[in-house]
């Protein structure tokens, strides 16, 4: 099937009507022609091969060039709301330690970095959605000297939800709101060149790009990265670490046969008869942390190839057009990663990080993590593991109740030391005292709808059952 050419006119009015950029419409109408075509998003087994040798960070050689921090700019996706955990706002926004939330974290990381090469670099910006603009902005006025001129941040698209049957946008007139949805991150590059800002950057003398998301405070800039970056003159860096066994559904590296070129694939872009392949972390043993480093001109070189987009493997979600209500009508939600971008580059590469740098906030049980005394903060504002942890997190696991923010707040109001807590679960209705104390494997059990109260102390391999 194709797209009909109404069909390819009502999409450009409605992106053009929401004030969408023409490389976003370019970017998406390209997309929905290969939806109309057939193309599923999937990358089968057989045309792709894991990927066996890349090079650890911590190989790579300590003497670094300071100096290319002045060429490069930091930009952190801030565009999702923590719905997850019952927000309405910036994830960003979260307290992480005591008052201090991710994007304090943020700023004061690339303040250091400045006064450290008593510099105006690196540049600092960050990819908002309509739902977060406003409150992250009002936010960091309190470090009026992270902004040369006044801009922080450029604006992510949306795209139209496109109905399953006829590929055009979706008409929901009870809640239009519901007629649109994220692009996903790969929205990065055309709303970097359809905002002006890359062009911005590269009169400015920028030369490198390093992107991670807003709630992964392991991703600090790395000079030994940045070093790396510039030697090896590479387009594309990606960031992977070892999958594990809590990592099979994720998206892995792997290297595809035609080509020779590294590609992504995420776990919607895999054939069902391959899933048992694709989840054998033996097999595809790396996955993308979405920290990455780009050449900006080599980025915009390839952008201008291709007419302003960069061609992204499809993702392609088959959804209701009101997520609660299953018998309205399906729509495709078409939606690409940034990362994926690795195949679209000759010069390519990934290096081997250790997990500390890919520490993402995805759920309550990671937010008490951060929370506790098993993360320190360090004199240059970063949130590591302390380092009686020897590099390894707790393991956390909350009770479905403490999903959201407010049942969890109430229960962690004092958070327990988890510093020598090999893991901790929680299961039931409590909350916890002051001065709690967990050390190897703790569970607290509560089977009762009445509420308990775990008393200050020392929890030292106990399972405590009310």
């Amino acid at each position: 099937m194709t797209i009909t050419r109404q069909a390819e006119e009502t999409i450009q009015l409605k992106m053009k009507g929401g004030g969408i950029a023409p490389p976003t419409i370019r970017a998406f109408l390209n997309a929905v022609r290969r939806a109309a075509a057939g193309d599923q998003g999937l990358i089968p087994e057989a045309t792709i091969e894991p990927v066996e040798i890349l090079t650890p960070l911590e190989t790579l050689p300590a003497k670094t060039d300071a100096s290319l921090l002045r060429q490069l700019a930091v930009i952190k996706l801030n565009g999702g709301l923590g719905t997850g955990m019952g927000l309405d706002r910036a994830k960003s926004l979260l307290p992480v330690k005591g008052s201090d939330t991710f994007l304090d974290f943020i700023a004061r990381q690339i303040l250091h970095l400045r006064r450290e090469q008593n510099s105006r670099q690196p540049a600092f910006f960050l990819m908002n959605s309509f739902s977060t603009q406003r409150d992250t902005l009002e936010y960091l006025k309190k470090y009026p000297e992270l902004s040369e001129d006044g801009v922080l941040d450029f604006l992510q698209s949306k795209a139209p939800k496109i109905d399953a049957a006829t590929f055009e946008p979706v008409s929901w007139p009870e809640n239009p709101e519901l007629e649109w949805c994220p692009p996903g991150h790969g929205d990065l590059y055309p709303s970097m060149l359809g905002s002006g800002l890359m062009d911005r950057l590269l009169e400015r003398g920028v030369k490198f790009l390093f992107v991670s998301n807003s709630d992964n405070l392991g991703a600090t800039v790395d000079l030994r990265v940045l070093s790396h970056l510039a030697n090896t003159n590479a387009s594309f860096l990606m960031e992977v670490t070892a999958r594990t066994a809590a990592d099979r559904k994720g998206g892995h590296l792997a290297r595809r046969k035609s080509d020779g070129r590294l590609v992504l694939r995420e776990s919607v872009q895999c054939p069902r008869e391959d899933e048992a392949r694709f989840q054998d972390i033996a097999v595809h043993r790396y996955f993308n942390t979405n920290n990455l480093w780009l050449r900006l001109d080599h980025l915009r070189a390839e952008l201008e190839r291709n007419n302003g987009t960069i061609p992204l493997p499809l993702i392609r979600n088959v959804k209701t057009v009101d997520p609660r209500k299953s018998e309205s009508p399906k729509v495709l939600q078409l939606e690409s990663a940034m990362g994926a971008a690795i195949e679209s580059f000759q010069r390519t590469t990934a290096l081997v990080v250790p997990r500390t740098r890919f520490a993402p906030v995805k759920s309550t049980s990671d937010l008490l993590a951060l929370r506790s005394d098993a993360y320190v903060v360090t004199l240059d504002d970063r949130l590591v593991l302390a380092p009686e942890r020897d590099g390894q997190p707790p393991a956390i696991e909350l009770d479905p109740h403490y999903k959201m923010l407010p049942e969890f707040d109430e229960a962690f109001a004092n958070v327990p030391s988890l510093v020598h807590c090999e893991t901790l679960q929680v299961t039931g209705r409590m909350r916890f005292s002051p001065g709690v104390m967990c050390r190897g494997k703790v569970q607290f059990t509560n089977p009762s709808h009445q509420g308990q109260t775990v008393t200050s102390g020392e929890y030292v391999d106990r399972h405590v059952k009310w």
